[in-house]
């Protein structure tokens, strides 16, 4: 990914300015400051590490939002104050993701349901049908299931390419000249390549434009999935020329500090000419009778029914432009920082196997670490980390399973897991293990992933954790059983956590309705 690639947000200040605004953005989400219980008996802010699964809402946005829901009306109307207002403000919000990822004139912002999963099906409907004389589609290794599951479904064929891995063995970014190889096999069939900007895994970040311009060369489309990137790195659906140019490219709002916000479709405005839009309804017609009805050719209104998700679509823009004025340019240099510190501290951890490319001089990546520490189960660890030390990460296979077994080397190098897998697997039976033993389990790893809010001081809380986990790593595994349904989860024998204590909306409700 190209770090100097600018999009049409201008940012706003000087140099010293932005890194100012961006100190004091750092202290600015929701849910920060928020403290639980612990299996010790004490209570602690937690430290949120789990910002590649959701990040925290930007307070800043949330404030600009309720300022707008002062004139909330429906849209579809110019003739009263409210719907005028709320019209332009959601037109406007399409705008600002476009400049945030520099949309060409002829690109489509679309605001699509649940995340890049809702834009990617949509899209892989879309390029079935319009292209319907290539039935190819290559992806890659390190892919979500977002982004694999929908080609599989309506592709005829589905491709994927193997990983290139750095000199200590660690898998990097996409194979180049494999993909380059795969590219060629099936040039006469191939509809499109469909890679993540960078892995939920490792944090790998891809060539993306190079990969679009690979793909072109054969007459192919290039579809990005940015769930990962948007919030980390500058983005652009324009390269370095026209032939670099990505295609389609999705996004997910609850990733890049706007829980609550749509998904994102960005694409060129010609993928959906001549095509009835996927789903029909209000809003994007322009003729019905009880034997007719004509979809207007309008984008995006034509791909968006029903009643927009208002407060959504504009806390996703406020926050965007916010990153936009700081500049992802400083956001991304940031991050890249605190990942170093991370990566040094972590990996001078007895036992502590960080996998991925972990040499940013050899491989690009984000704030994302996945690891295991030798001995003890990922879900043990995390539950660890979480009831004693008040640090929220996540473990499992993070929707991206053949990858992570293939990481594991549980699966063989085209990411094939043996048939016993079909349900749960792990490197080695229960009954070789001794008694006592768990029950063969999800096999996974545990993830930190890096937020604007996360400083040092959270990477040195947590490399202290580990090492202690791994110090008392015998007393912290008889506290613990694992729960045995096969997911890898572990609890506490003692403690345990009322997540109704610490809210409920019924309460919550009758709380307020008792103090007026």
């Amino acid at each position: 990914m190209d770090s100097t690639v600018r999009t049409h947000i201008d940012p706003l200040g000087s140099l010293a300015e932005r890194h100012r605004r961006l100190e004091a953005l750092r202290s600015s989400f929701t849910g920060l400051h928020t403290t639980y219980p612990l299996a010790d008996g004490t209570t602690a802010r937690r430290t949120y590490l789990d910002s590649a699964a959701s990040n925290l809402r930007l307070s800043v946005a949330e404030d600009v939002v309720d300022r707008a829901m002062a004139h909330y009306a429906n849209t579809h109307s110019q003739l009263h104050f409210g719907a005028r207002i709320m019209t332009e403000v959601y037109h406007r919000s399409h705008d600002i993701v476009a400049d945030f990822v520099g949309a060409a004139a002829d690109d489509t912002v679309i605001f699509c349901g649940n995340g890049v999963t809702g834009g990617l099906n949509r899209m892989a409907r879309v390029l079935s049908e319009q292209r319907s004389d290539r039935d190819v589609v290559i992806t890659t290794m390190m892919e979500h299931h977002a982004n694999d599951l929908p080609h599989r479904k309506h592709a005829g064929e589905v491709v994927h390419v193997p990983l290139e891995h750095d000199p200590n063995g660690e898998a990097g970014r996409v194979d180049m000249d494999a993909l380059q190889a795969a590219i060629e096999e099936h040039a006469d069939r191939l509809n499109y390549v469909a890679v993540t900007a960078a892995s939920n895994v490792t944090g790998i970040v891809n060539p993306i434009h190079e990969i679009a311009r690979m793909a072109h060369a054969a007459g192919a489309l290039c579809v990005v999935d940015a769930a990962q990137s948007a919030a980390h790195v500058p983005l652009s659906m324009g390269g370095s020329s026209p032939d670099e140019r990505i295609d389609v490219l999705c996004l997910s709002g609850h990733k890049i500090y706007a829980p609550g916000s749509p998904g994102v479709i960005v694409a060129r405005e010609d993928l959906f000419a001549g095509l009835e839009p996927q789903e029909v309804g209000g809003g994007i017609v322009e003729f019905v009778d009880t034997e007719r009805y004509v979809v207007t050719d309008d984008l995006p209104e034509r791909e968006e029914t029903g009643t927009p998700n208002l407060p959504g679509a504009f806390l996703l823009a406020a926050t965007l432009y916010v990153l936009g004025r700081i500049g992802m340019d400083l956001v991304a240099e940031d991050e890249r920082e605190l990942t170093q510190y991370a990566l040094t501290h972590f990996e001078a951890i007895e036992g502590l196997h960080i996998y991925g490319s972990h040499r940013l001089e050899v491989a690009e990546r984000i704030g994302v670490i996945t690891f295991n520490l030798d001995g003890l189960p990922h879900g043990l660890v995390t539950a660890i980390l979480n009831d004693y030390y008040g640090i929220a990460v996540r473990n499992e296979c993070f929707c991206a399973q053949p990858f992570v077994r293939q990481l594991l080397g549980i699966s063989d190098d085209r990411g094939v897991a043996p048939a016993s897998c079909t349900d749960t697997c792990g490197p080695e039976d229960a009954s070789a293990a001794g008694d006592g033993a768990p029950p063969r389990e999800q096999p996974g790893m545990v993830r930190i992933s890096f937020g604007l809010y996360n400083t040092k001081d959270d990477v040195d809380r947590a490399a202290r954790a580990l090492r202690e986990i791994v110090e008392r790593a015998d007393e912290y595994r008889e506290a613990y059983r694992p729960v045995g349904d096969g997911s890898g989860d572990w609890v506490h024998r003692d403690f345990s956590f009322d997540p109704d204590t610490a809210f409920s909306i019924e309460r919550t409700v009758d709380d307020w309705l008792t103090s007026v």
